[in-house]
């Protein structure tokens, strides 16, 4: 994170402008679970991606922690969403409001899915650059894994579209946001697991094990 979240600190002080109150009909696990991947999403998807109505989306690991929260931004701004994910975790991205579920274990995406108008990057290596031969002219990639590359940026601006790197940043405006959607019933955060904090180091291997669906959550 540009900045440190302390999150597995039993006390913290932070400014007020990073916190936002939580909405009512959230356990406090679940408030726990949805910032991170909330503005990672939205700054992706809202800020830099700019979505509206009648866009399609192409959102890369659907079933993940970002992907399943990115997913119903994109269909709260009324767009056509299309998520990959593996053939397991079709139902869960389904579930969430995906409106095409990609199976890239079984199908290439680059020859399922065309004139997409932004596509936001969970995954990263090779994705990202083969993801520009489903772009239209003029679309734009999102990456929340790669940093601002000058290589790719180039290579997307010479095809007639944009590249772009996030790195997650506090923003009140967009946590705003996030429990706006929620409080409409619009919003909702899966998580897989809560681990006590002495076992910390199980909740680390399950998660550098990859394959989640949503989020992970250490109780303090």
């Amino acid at each position: 994170f540009p900045r440190a979240a302390s999150a597995y600190a039993e006390v913290v002080s932070a400014p007020a402008l990073h916190l936002a109150r939580k909405p009512a009909s959230l356990s406090h696990v679940e408030a726990a679970a949805l910032p991170v991947v909330g503005l990672t999403a939205w700054q992706g998807l809202v800020d830099l991606g700019g979505v509206t109505e009648g866009d399609r989306v192409l959102v890369h690991g659907g079933g993940g922690g970002v992907g399943h929260v990115a997913i119903q931004i994109a269909k709260a701004l009324g767009a056509h969403v299309i998520a990959t994910a593996s053939g397991s975790k079709r139902t869960f991205a389904e579930g969430f409001g995906a409106d095409e579920v990609i199976d890239y274990t079984a199908v290439d995406f680059t020859e399922a899915v065309r004139d997409i108008d932004i596509v936001l990057d969970t995954i990263g290596g090779d994705t990202v650059e083969r993801s520009l031969e489903v772009l239209r002219p003029g679309g734009h990639l999102v990456t929340a894994v790669a940093e601002e590359d000058p290589e790719l940026t180039a290579k997307y601006e010479a095809a007639g579209m944009r590249f772009s790197g996030i790195a997650v940043d506090p923003d009140p405006v967009a946590l705003r946001g996030l429990v706006e959607l929620v409080e409409q019933g619009r919003l909702r955060v899966h998580v897989q697991e809560t681990f006590p904090f002495e076992r910390v180091a199980d909740a680390h291997r399950l998660l550098d094990g990859g394959h989640l669906q949503g989020k992970l959550v250490l109780t303090v």
